[in-house]
């Protein structure tokens, strides 16, 4: 894969399941919160399994849209473009009401030394939200940074583990997650709680990160030596099909791949690709965040893209110099500092 025509196409190509799991859900759906880096693919995905499924069925989607060009793009996909700042109560108040709603929106890189913006994004804002969509059913994304750290054999937190978030990113995240539990509780308002660790596509994520430090020579810090990774259409997808599977009380939701990965293990696999010897410094701590998506993948299946193919397309990508996006994710970070 070399091009971005190319991985925009699997980045959102439907699968047979989404296709009939969409013909399930009712009503028109609306994300708030499309332009960040999952959401325009997301969009895209949903439109094309709308068409596969010959479904009447609106997509819209709410967004700042600083950049007119990814508006553009995603109109001439067919999705509905509002935009609107959601911080802005009145712009709020005047989206449509939609049956089911993807909240995307949240804040999470600069969060040190601009703390007050990342609380009102990631704890405010979803209050307004719930007032204002009371009659739909909701998705929300959240993260799995709101567990605390585990054991690299434990095989991850589980949804059943309390939450012990690390720095006001992740105290930020609990938030979020506390106030359309409290909208739930008191408006009846069917949620799933959707904790994300870690998405990646090509452009950007832990795979590029570690993958571009052996091809170019740099050491790899070993101390957070495990993670998850999913392919972002894979968790796309499950991120639409999960409108059929909420509750209230809201339903929580780990998600990511099956594998706990060695950092040093996928270094040497990258290594012997490029045919360059990795460069570690430090040891693995014991404890590192890590997610359980069994009941994700019981519910889902397991994600459609594997890890072997990600690190081969992440490489290939590396070789052919593909666009990146200046998203570092920060995965090596310990203390909660983002």
């Amino acid at each position: 894969m070399k091009s971005i025509a190319e991985l925009e196409e699997k980045l959102s190509r439907p699968s047979a399941a989404l296709i009939e799991d969409l013909s399930r859900i009712t009503g028109d759906i609306i994300i708030l919160g499309v332009g960040g880096k999952m959401g325009p693919s997301l969009a895209k995905m949903l439109l094309r399994a709308i068409e596969a499924a010959k479904l009447n069925k609106k997509v819209i989607g709410v967004s700042r849209f600083s950049d007119a060009r990814a508006k553009a793009d995603l109109q001439d996909h067919g999705l509905q473009c509002i935009s609107a700042d959601l911080l802005d109560d009145k712009a709020l108040q005047a989206l449509p009401d939609v049956e089911n709603v993807i909240y995307m929106a949240g804040r999470k890189f600069g969060t040190s030394g601009n703390a007050h913006s990342t609380w009102a994004m990631n704890t405010y804002l979803p209050g307004r939200v719930a007032e204002k969509f009371q009659n739909s059913r909701m998705v929300i994304f959240s993260s799995g940074n709101i567990y605390p750290y585990v054991h690299y054999g434990s095989g991850g937190a589980t949804e059943n583990t309390p939450p012990e978030p690390l720095g006001e990113y992740a105290q930020s995240c609990l938030g979020r997650e506390r106030i359309f539990e409290y909208y739930s509780h008191r408006y009846g308002i069917p949620m799933l709680i959707y904790r994300l660790n870690y998405a990646i596509d090509l452009r950007y994520g832990n795979l590029l990160e570690i993958g571009k430090m052996v091809f170019e020579g740099h050491p790899i810090d070993l101390r957070s030596g495990h993670m998850n990774v999913i392919w972002q259409g894979d968790a796309n997808e499950i991120a639409i099909r999960s409108l059929l599977h909420t509750s209230s009380p809201p339903r929580l939701l780990n998600v990511t791949g099956p594998e706990t990965i060695s950092i040093r293990q996928l270094a040497e696999i990258f290594g012997n690709i490029f045919g360059n010897e990795p460069v570690f410094q430090n040891e693995p701590e014991p404890y590192v965040l890590l997610n359980n998506a069994s009941q994700c993948h019981r519910l889902f299946g397991y994600p459609g893209t594997s890890l072997l193919e990600m690190v081969e397309m992440t490489a290939d990508w590396i070789r052919h110099d593909g666009e990146i996006l200046n998203k570092p994710t920060h995965f090596q970070e310990r203390e909660g500092k983002y």
